[in-house]
C-alpha cells in the first residue's frame, strides 16, 4: 500500500468515527474503483457504520461514500422505496455542457472536458463520472463546486461552452457499446480480457498483477478468475467490458463467448 492509500485509509476511518461519535452521516470525495475496494476493506473494521455509495445515477463508476451512524441507518432499512424519504441526500451535483453554437464546435472527448476542469484547479476527487451523450456531456461533481463549474467553464479547446445545473433524477445514460464474440480455451477473467482488448494473454497479465483490474468493482489479483454472466470488468488504461454470456463450444471444445466493450 503506498503513502496515498494509506492516507485513504486514515480518511476513512476518520470519517467513519466522526459518523459513529456525532450521530451524523459524513461523506467521502468521489473513489475510483481502487479506492472503493480500500474503502469496502477498511469499514471490515467499523461493522457497526452503513456504507452507501453513489455516483447521482446507475452504473456510475466514482462514486461518493456516505457513512451513515447505527442509530440512523436503521432509517435506510425501513422506510419504503416509494416514500420519498431519505435520511441524508447526496452531496452531488450534475451539470449539463452545451456548445454555444454546434455549428461550430470541434468534436470534444472526455480526455478534453477533464483537462479544462482540471485547468481551473479543480481536484479530481471533487468530480464523479463525465458522460458523453451525442453532442453534450453531464459532469457529475460535488455540490460546492457546481458554482464554480457552471461560471467559470466556458471554453473547452476553441469551443466556447454552456455550464447549466441539471436534476440528476432526469438524468438517463445508456453508455455505447460494441459487440464482440470469441472463444476461449476455458472461462477465465485473462481469456476474457484477451477477447475485449484485442491482446495475447501474456500481456494483459501484469494488469491483473499490479491490482489494476475489477469485477464488479471488487479488486481481483488472479487471472484464473471466472467470471460469471453479466459481470462488469474494468481493466485501468484499457477500458471496461460486461461478460454476457457463454453460447455452447466449438467442434475443438472451445467456449464461445459472447460481451459487450464500452466504447
Amino acid at each position: 500500500m503506498n503513502k496515498e492509500e494509506e492516507l485513504l485509509v486514515k480518511r476513512i476511518q476518520d470519517l467513519a468515527k466522526i459518523a459513529d461519535l456525532k450521530c451524523m452521516t459524513t461523506f467521502s470525495d468521489f473513489l475510483n474503483l481502487n479506492e472503493q475496494n480500500i474503502l469496502h476493506q477498511t469499514l471490515q473494521k467499523f461493522p457497526w457504520i452503513h456504507c452507501e455509495t453513489s455516483g447521482g445515477y446507475e452504473g456510475a463508476e466514482r462514486q461518493i461514500a456516505a457513512f451513515v451512524p447505527d442509530a440512523l441507518s436503521y432509517r435506510i432499512e425501513d422506510v419504503s422505496s416509494d416514500s420519498g424519504f431519505s435520511p441524508f441526500s447526496w452531496p452531488i451535483s450534475c451539470i449539463r455542457i452545451d456548445p454555444l453554437n454546434l455549428k461550430f464546435a470541434e468534436p470534444l472527448s472526455h480526455r478534453d472536458i477533464l483537462g479544462a476542469l482540471m485547468h481551473l484547479g479543480i481536484e479530481r476527487s471533487r468530480m464523479g463520472d463525465i458522460a458523453v451523450c451525442e453532442n453534450q456531456f453531464y459532469l457529475f461533481c460535488h455540490e460546492s463546486m457546481a458554482s464554480l463549474i457552471c461560471s467559470e467553464l466556458t471554453r473547452i479547446r476553441h469551443t466556447s461552452v454552456r455550464c447549466i445545473t441539471t436534476d440528476a433524477a432526469d438524468f438517463v445514460y445508456t453508455p455505447k457499446t460494441k459487440e464482440m464474440t470469441g472463444s476461449v480455451a476455458s472461462i477465465r477473467l485473462d481469456a476474457l480480457m484477451a477477447v475485449a482488448f484485442q491482446s495475447s494473454r501474456s500481456s494483459l497479465l501484469s494488469l491483473i498483477s499490479d491490482g489494476k483490474v475489477f469485477v464488479n468493482g471488487k479488486l481481483i489479483t488472479t487471472n484464473a478468475y471466472a467470471p460469471k454472466d453479466g459481470d462488469l470488468i474494468s481493466a485501468r488504461g484499457e477500458g471496461k467490458f460486461r461478460f454476457v454470456s457463454s453460447s455452447g463450444q466449438t467442434k475443438k471444445g472451445r467456449c464461445l463467448v459472447k460481451i459487450e466493450k464500452y466504447i
